[in-house]
């Protein structure tokens, strides 16, 4: 069966009261961005409390749904058969066609749901789905009606036209894109800040992301798997404005002045204070990282403590009660993690201690980082005028 309409369900956004336009034509947005990437001419319009993408010519429907599949705030993705009234038995005539089409199997259950918007249609919605219903049981005997658990929920929604659908593909849910502000998410190449990014994402949250790299500890190919993680995550979020940091000559001055096991700590330190610095000037309310408690030394409560005292921003940290399983299991459904477990090390595993502190006495790190003197600066401010600002889409 060809369908040249989807209607787009959405979850929280119709709980929003006086507000709810807002949040629609924040999802017509996304959901017109991310269109572009699939085959075909598609129009994308608001009616009556009901979002649709109406295919114009020749499309890809699984390319097509995929991409839908891919903007937060759609909860369910239907395709639907559009009709005009032209009576009950063209409808039943209709209803009873698709049936027949979509479902090869006729001895399955089944449940007929009206909503009729349009209140001076002749039928109201208890008997469209007795008469509808019947209509089906004289073309299919081997069919039954189940209206506790059917096997086939088949919709009617009478409005200026007729819609009739009976799938509901599963969306990616959350908050459309850009409706809760703006933040700078710190990526590396593992599996834990891509999936950060994704979640804080979902919640509506525009992302921008710093990457601190370490030439020559660290490798171009190091570098392009960073930019392919963000590619992978700007599939949910839209484009990502990614930020490359030269971090080398501040570590390595870090390691030559201050003790090896506060080594993880002071660098974190001087990594969210850069952060911070492009996460201003590009409007971002909050850094994002991907750190879980007590997953290692640095995201103990005290060394998170530590790490936030350097920040004026708020941190926000969206994995922070997950176990490595859960973090895995997201990665894995976002098509991240073969791209992060590639063996190309980052910045902050070349200069691990052997023994990091685990719970760092903050007195005893501003005292370490005392003795850095100026040049700490001068090396941060040449690290951030140098830093190259790479666009992933």
């Amino acid at each position: 069966m060809t369908f040249k309409t989807f209607l787009i369900k959405y979850g929280e956004i119709g709980i929003k009261g006086k507000n709810r336009y807002l949040f629609e034509e924040a999802l017509v947005k996304q959901i017109r961005h991310a269109l572009k990437k699939a085959e075909g001419e598609f129009e994308v319009r608001r009616e009556q409390g009901r979002i649709y993408v109406d295919c114009l010519g020749a499309y890809d429907f699984e390319e097509t749904v995929e991409a839908l599949q891919h903007v937060f705030g759609v909860v369910g993705i239907c395709p639907v058969i559009v009709t005009e009234d032209e009576g009950f038995d063209a409808l039943a005539e209709t209803v009873v066609s698709y049936m027949g089409e979509m479902y090869p199997q006729k001895n399955q259950t089944f449940k007929v749901d009206a909503r009729r918007a349009r209140k001076n249609y002749p039928r109201n919605s208890m008997e469209i789905n007795a008469d509808l219903g019947e209509r089906i049981l004289q073309a299919f005997p081997d069919m039954h009606v189940d209206v506790h658990a059917p096997q086939i929920m088949l919709s009617v929604e009478i409005r200026e036209k007729i819609y009739i659908y009976s799938r509901i593909i599963p969306g990616a849910g959350g908050m459309p894109v850009g409706t809760n502000g703006k933040a700078m998410l710190l990526l590396s190449g593992g599996i834990d800040s891509p999936v950060a990014g994704y979640m804080i994402s979902k919640r509506g949250v525009k992302i921008d992301a710093v990457y601190f790299h370490a030439p020559p500890y660290t490798s171009e190919r190091a570098k392009q798997k960073v930019i392919d993680l963000a590619r992978i995550v700007s599939h949910y979020s839209g484009p990502i404005m990614l930020h490359v940091v030269n971090f080398t000559d501040i570590q390595l001055y870090i390691y030559e002045q201050c003790p090896h096991e506060e080594l993880t700590i002071i660098m974190r330190r001087y990594m969210m204070r850069i952060a911070e610095h492009f996460a201003k000037e590009t409007g971002s309310l909050g850094l994002i990282t991907g750190e879980s408690i007590g997953q290692v030394a640095s995201q103990t409560m005290q060394s998170l403590a530590a790490t936030n005292e350097v920040c004026t921003l708020p941190v926000y940290r969206p994995l922070i009660g997950f176990d490595k399983q859960e973090i895995v299991d997201v990665s894995l459904k976002i098509g991240a993690y073969e791209t992060s477990i590639q063996p190309f090390e980052d910045c902050c595993t070349i200069f691990v201690a052997k023994h990091p502190v685990t719970k760092p006495n903050l007195n005893i790190i501003r005292r370490s980082e005392g003795k850095l003197s100026e040049k700490i600066d001068e090396l941060v401010k040449t690290a951030i005028e140098t830093t190259e600002k790479i666009w992933v889409e």
